[in-house]
């Protein structure tokens, strides 16, 4: 687990909703149990602050870093999305981007990375489809400088129909398959959380689950029933992880409370 990664989870899963803000002491305490070093804590903060994700500030307890809007507005829609808070629906309609690629594959790469996240997939090179309008999606191309068009468009005739043009973007056979090792990969280690865990055992078990959710935020771009296949493996693992998510969630927040606390967060 990447120590930037592991900050935008306990950013957007814990500390968003106390403020999105938290000393540095406290970063680091946080970010223990998953193994991750205190420098290597502090390096992915300078990293995040360069980009533009936080904002140092003086804390009574010490240096801290709020969430700026943009990355609060990120985090508001990625939790959006992995708790499934809005209703997936579908007007038979798709938001279709024709834009021209960058030229270093570096950012082209980031470009892709960019648009999966916020549920785009790609018919080639140059054009992207989404069943809905992504989040932000101008301000993401305007900001990188791509020149881009972008259509509201609906099959009208001439090939497989709406099923065809979705599984021309996305694998839906690879993407069902890594929900299925998902709920395999995590099942045994949850199973070893119980009652009489740690409330800190509890926290790390819940962080890495959700950390692995997170991932298929990139992936999964939450297509509505009508375009799904049968028996979608997607379903029952979205079940499997609500589950565990909640029951290990009281525990995990005793904890978080305990590392922002004046004395928790001492390094």
């Amino acid at each position: 687990m990447q120590a930037r990664s592991a900050l935008f989870d306990l950013y957007g899963d814990y500390l968003r909703p106390r403020g999105g803000r938290a000393p540095v002491a406290a970063l680091v305490r946080l970010l223990s149990p998953l193994g991750i070093a205190p420098p290597a804590v502090r390096t992915a903060v300078s990293r995040m602050v360069r980009q533009g994700w936080l904002h140092p500030l003086r804390l009574s307890t010490g240096p801290g870093y709020l969430l700026t809007p943009k990355a609060a507005r990120r985090l508001d829609e990625a939790a959006s999305r992995i708790y499934r808070t809005g209703k997936i629906s579908w007007d038979g309609r798709f938001d279709l981007i024709v834009l021209e690629p960058p030229a270093s594959r570096r950012d082209r790469l980031r470009l892709a990375a960019n648009l999966s996240f916020l549920g785009y997939g790609a018919l080639d090179e140059r054009t992207w489809v989404a069943p809905r309008p992504g989040e932000d999606v101008d301000g993401l191309l305007s900001e990188s400088g791509i020149r881009y068009e972008r259509f509201s468009a609906n099959h009208a005739m001439g090939g497989p129909g709406a099923m065809g043009m979705v599984r021309r973007a996305w694998d839906l056979g690879e993407i069902g398959s890594a929900y299925e090792n998902f709920v395999a990969e995590q099942r045994d280690a949850l199973g070893r959380i119980t009652s009489r865990s740690s409330d800190e055992e509890a926290y790390a078990a819940r962080f890495r689950l959700v950390h692995a959710w997170r991932t298929f935020l990139f992936r999964d771009p939450q297509l509505p029933p009508a375009l799904l296949p049968e028996r979608w493996a997607g379903t029952s693992a979205a079940s499997f992880f609500d589950r565990h998510a909640a029951r290990l969630r009281p525990a995990a927040d005793r904890y978080v409370d305990l590392c922002l606390d004046k004395k928790g967060a001492q390094p």
